[in-house]
């Protein structure tokens, strides 16, 4: 169990295109019909304008807590898609083949752009949708490493390329970024980290589709199950569940498994904002603080999955 961190000052944004499934369906911009995405609980999705950059998307989300984020011991920047990992132009690596192109890194921006000077910068990736999940442990086991340390900020971004199908493994995809600050010490609104945990099964990784949704509930009830093991709670214990935006049957049947109630499950910005690549546990976290439902002492379970095949959560505790 990890002992007195704290993650707190959750905030996220969106490309600024929002599209209906059903223009996004008549301009070739998804694998399945409208009306299948809108039976698995799809109705909108958001995607960047041609000039606007994954980095930009991350700036946006950290712009607004600048402040908390400031004297930051260290950043751990996510990308799911290796692409979003690097501002350098291919044009420019092509015409003079200098790989320096391929390594303009993103989070040596942001560590500049907001005068996190003292701040150690690492990037991470690999890990697809699970990638904000991972960056809190990250965090956590730096915090835990380094006594002298006080907070982190982790940030995940991505946006699909120009052209690109918006839609893997029955979801629609978002362009977005999320952002907040792993610390030793509590804030308003804080919640205590509690437990974290991964799986990954790299003989999954060029799985169909049909074979990563047919993966998907045995490895998320084996994640789910060891990982209240390593909080030593019990999925009673559960004041709610915090999910990704995925086909909302899902969790349905998962719910079932655990004998949590429905209830408890929050994924109320499928509809609007789609799945919004590794930020939508933040998402649906702040529409849940928002609503003024959490009480102190809840405990709150966040899963995810992605390709690789990766599956993570956390396990929170309001304080």
């Amino acid at each position: 169990m990890l002992e007195s961190l704290y993650i707190d000052s959750f905030k996220y944004a969106l490309g600024e295109r929002k599209s209906h499934v059903n223009d996004s369906a008549a301009a070739g911009r998804l694998f399945s019909s409208a009306e299948d995405m809108k039976a698995a609980g799809f109705r909108w999705h958001y995607m960047c304008e041609p000039g606007t950059s994954a980095y930009d998307l991350a700036c946006a989300a950290v712009r607004p807590i600048a402040d908390r984020a400031a004297g930051a011991d260290a950043i751990v920047y996510a990308t799911c898609l290796p692409l979003n990992g690097n501002l350098g132009s291919d044009e420019e690596w092509r015409t003079s083949r200098d790989v320096k192109h391929l390594m303009d890194f993103p989070v040596s921006r942001l560590q500049a752009d907001f005068k996190l000077d003292g701040a150690i910068a690492i990037g991470l990736n690999q890990q697809a949708c699970t990638s904000m999940l991972g960056s809190l442990r990250i965090a956590a086991a730096m915090l835990a490493s380094e006594p002298t340390w006080q907070r982190v900020l982790c940030v995940t971004a991505d946006r699909f390329p120009e052209n690109a199908v918006y839609e893997q493994a029955y979801n629609m995809i978002s362009d977005g970024a999320a952002a907040c600050v792993v610390s030793r010490e509590p804030t308003e609104g804080a919640f205590r980290l509690l437990a974290s945990h991964q799986i990954t099964n790299g003989g999954l990784g060029m799985a169909s589709d049909d074979e990563t949704v047919g993966s998907y509930f045995s490895y998320m009830h084996r994640l789910i199950a060891q990982t209240l093991e390593r909080a030593q709670l019990k999925a009673t214990d559960l004041d709610w569940v915090v999910t990704q935006n995925t086909n909302d049957v899902a969790w349905t049947v998962l719910a079932h498994l655990f004998k949590i109630d429905t209830e408890k499950v929050v994924s109320v910005t499928l509809p609007d904002a789609g799945h919004v690549i590794s930020a939508d546990n933040v998402l649906n976290l702040t529409a849940l603080v928002e609503s003024g439902r959490i009480k102190s002492g809840d405990r709150l379970l966040l899963t995810m999955a992605g390709f690789g095949l990766n599956w993570q959560s956390t396990i929170l505790e309001a304080v």
